[in-house]
Order: C-alpha cells, then sequence, then structure tokens
C-alpha cells in the first residue's frame, strides 16, 4: 500500500482507507477515492461551516472542549463517520503531536487552562491578543486531537477569538507556503517547551496584514 501524502501521518492502515483509492484516502461517506475531489469537497465545506461558526458564537462566549469536538462535526459530519470525535491513532507530520490515549484529558486540561483563561477573548491590546491566540492555537496543535483537520480547526478557533476581540476575520495565507509556513511549523515545535514567542510572533503578522488589508479596502 502508498503512503498517504495528504493526512498527517506515516501509516495508513487498510482497513482506514477508503476502497479503490490504493491507501490514499481515508474511509468516508461520500466514498470519494481522489485527493483533488477531497480537497475541493472539504474546502467547500469549511467555508459553509466558517459562514455559520462565526455567527453562532457572541463575544461573552466561553468556549469549550465540545464547542470544538462541535466545530469540527459541523465541518466534516457529512465527509467523515468520525468527524467530531477525538482521534484513536498517532499521528506524526514532521512533528510527533500527543499519544491518542492521551488526548482526552490532555483536552480537558487544554480547556480549564487555555479556554477558559483566555476565552471569552476581549483583550485590548494587540500584544495581549496575539499572545492569547498564540498560546490557544499552539496547545491546540500539538494535541492534534482530530484524525484530520487539525490545523483548520485551530485556524477557526483562532480566528472566533478574534472575532470575539472585535477583530476581522484573520488572513492565513501567509502561513501556508514557502518561508511562513516553516516559520509557522517552527512556532508549532517552540511550544513543546511552553515557548509561545515565536507564535506571537507569526499571530502578530496575520493580525496585522489583516487589519491592513481592511484598512485599504481590499
Amino acid at each position: 500500500m502508498k503512503k498517504s501524502k495528504r493526512y498527517d501521518t506515516s501509516d495508513l492502515l487498510e482497513d482506514q482507507a477508503e476502497p479503490g483509492s490504493h491507501g490514499l484516502m481515508l474511509k468516508n461517506l461520500m466514498g470519494i477515492k481522489s485527493e483533488r475531489e477531497m480537497d475541493e469537497v472539504e474546502s467547500v465545506a469549511l467555508k459553509q461551516a466558517e459562514d455559520y461558526l462565526f455567527g453562532l458564537y457572541d463575544a461573552k462566549h466561553r468556549f469549550t472542549a465540545k464547542d470544538i469536538c462541535n466545530m469540527h462535526k459541523v465541518w466534516l459530519g457529512r465527509i467523515y463517520p468520525w468527524a467530531g470525535q477525538y482521534r484513536s491513532v498517532d499521528l506524526t507530520k514532521g512533528i510527533r503531536f500527543a499519544h491518542a490515549k492521551l488526548v482526552p484529558e490532555l483536552m480537558k486540561t487544554f480547556e480549564t487552562e487555555c479556554l477558559a483563561r483566555y476565552t471569552p477573548c476581549n483583550f485590548k491590546s494587540t500584544e495581549e491578543l496575539a499572545r492569547a491566540l498564540a498560546e490557544v492555537h499552539v496547545e491546540f496543535v500539538l494535541i492534534h486531537p482530530f484524525r484530520e483537520g487539525n490545523g483548520r480547526i485551530a485556524r477557526v478557533v483562532t480566528t472566533l477569538m478574534a472575532l470575539q476581540a472585535a477583530k476581522p476575520i484573520l488572513d492565513f495565507n501567509s502561513i501556508q507556503q514557502g518561508s511562513g509556513k516553516e516559520q509557522y511549523f517552527e512556532a508549532v515545535r517552540a511550544g513543546f517547551d511552553r515557548n509561545y514567542d515565536l507564535m506571537k510572533k507569526v499571530i502578530a503578522g496575520i493580525l496585522k496584514r489583516t487589519l491592513d488589508r481592511q484598512a485599504s479596502g481590499k
């Protein structure tokens, strides 16, 4: 069996793969066997989920682990049967994420130590906001609670927090390719030592570009 280039894992087991996809696609409710088709379907579903979620939570909402599972299910519920459920397999993508058996307890800790501390996210200064977004983002990514879609859900949560702080929808294009992507992963890895300064810098850059773009009317 080929190894999947799409998913953040080094091993896609036979019983996890969509039949006929040559081991490249996870089993899914739509029978999709093509990476290109799945990319398109997930992207459309994510836009629809964002349109819904960005209007669902108000500025006073304190986010929970259950909320994050709901976000994942809203997005991927029509695509994967396990949407909204914590993963049962270990994952790696240049980073060894938390062991699957530890995810439920780690998400409880994430809720009490990060989400309860930083949401509702009503920080006034950009520095305080960037710090809050950076810590929540890094800790969530390092747990990587779901089988697929963790990075995109992390961006959704980060944006929802920014919206609570009266900021516009964030533009993450700068971290999705080239040197920006490398800086982003370096910032995630720094989080193993609870060093959030690199991610704070990344987030501050995203905030600045987003606000500059809003000011220019683009």
